[in-house]
């Protein structure tokens, strides 16, 4: 294992430690390994999400003003523990309730939800939303129903957006609700990710190896092949997503996310591929986005993510400006 550290043990902590460091706009919680805003806004509803570390620049990356409030970091590929939660969800309430985004793993639901039910103890209106978005496989390692991925981040804007447009709690619920029925991502691998603490990859690929629908902490996809091109790749990922949706409008937001350590090179040439294939196949591409966004550390791969826009706000709020330094 190459990688640029110090304690493996203490690669969460120090990672923390250099974001604030580099974002003046947000502060940390260290008992708790809460990202926050320092200037959490009054008279809005305070939007939080979070998950295992190991994904950046999801979820810290996302803090900042039109995005999201705070961000809960757990251990590497490690859902953050109920306390965290609360502690992210008490220091940003300012009164007006807060909205969680939860990725569909086991443990982030059981732990995030639990958290709900604490901070309603203490008079706190706390509603979430769960975001089930890759249709690679339904039910699979730590998760029932589909995995939250990549498609998470288009969620997090949209909701940043409407939160601080002065949408009601309820307002954001249902928001919430609607858009993620229209997400579908997909994703795949060419090389594994490697925990540091663990020293060695999750699992194996020979050299002339791909796995389509990998997840984003190495969890198996829905199968293994001999390299393919690009162009084929785009194919493949495309055909599931619309196999597994029916996005009649065609109207599409994309996202076209590295894995990690995917250089932007291909990256680019995976785009040239996916909008090719859009176009030929009658899609209007209304907003698009390329890079990092929800990694898996040092994975090799991609994942492809649509968004039918079904009502033009939707839209709006994925234009409106934000000081999150992820997006």
């Amino acid at each position: 294992m190459k990688k640029i550290l110090n304690d493996p043990g203490d690669v969460l902590t120090e990672m923390l430690a250099g974001f604030v460091q580099m974002h003046d706009h947000v502060e940390l919680l260290e008992d708790a390994n809460v990202i926050t805003r320092r200037d959490v806004q009054k008279h809005k509803v305070a939007i939080i999400s979070g998950g295992g570390s190991g994904h950046e620049p999801a979820h810290a990356g996302f803090v900042g003003d039109g995005m999201l409030d705070a961000a809960v970091c757990g251990q590497v590929f490690t859902s953050p523990t109920p306390d965290q939660v609360l502690a992210a969800i008490k220091h940003v309430n300012r009164g007006d309730g807060v909205f969680l985004v939860i990725k569909n793993y086991s443990g982030d639901c059981m732990n995030f939800e639990m958290a709900k039910e604490m901070a309603e103890m203490e008079g706190i209106d706390v509603d979430f939303v769960i975001v089930n978005d890759d249709v690679a496989v339904f039910d699979s390692s730590f998760t029932e129903g589909r995995r939250g991925v990549a498609g998470t981040i288009f969620v997090h804007k949209i909701l940043g957006a409407a939160s601080k447009a002065g949408a009601s709690l309820a307002q954001i619920k249902a928001l919430a609700e609607d858009i993620v029925h229209h997400l579908a991502s997909v994703g795949f691998a060419v090389s594994p990710a490697t925990v540091p603490e663990i020293g060695k990859p999750g699992f194996e690929l020979a050299d002339n190896e791909m796995e389509f629908g990998i997840g984003i902490h190495g969890e198996p996809g829905y199968r293994r092949e001999p390299l393919k091109t690009s162009r084929e790749t785009a194919v493949e990922l495309l055909d599931k997503i619309e196999k597994e949706t029916d996005f009649s409008s065609k109207q599409v937001a994309v996202l076209i996310n590295g894995m990690g350590a995917t250089p932007l090179m291909e990256q680019y040439v995976f785009a040239n591929d996916v909008m090719t294939l859009l176009n030929e196949r009658g899609y209007t591409v209304v907003f698009k986005k390329i890079g990092n966004y929800m990694t898996a550390i040092d994975m090799a791969g991609m994942s492809l993510t649509l968004f039918e826009i079904t009502d033009n706000k939707w839209l709006n709020y994925l234009q409106t400006p934000t000081a999150a330094p992820g997006w």
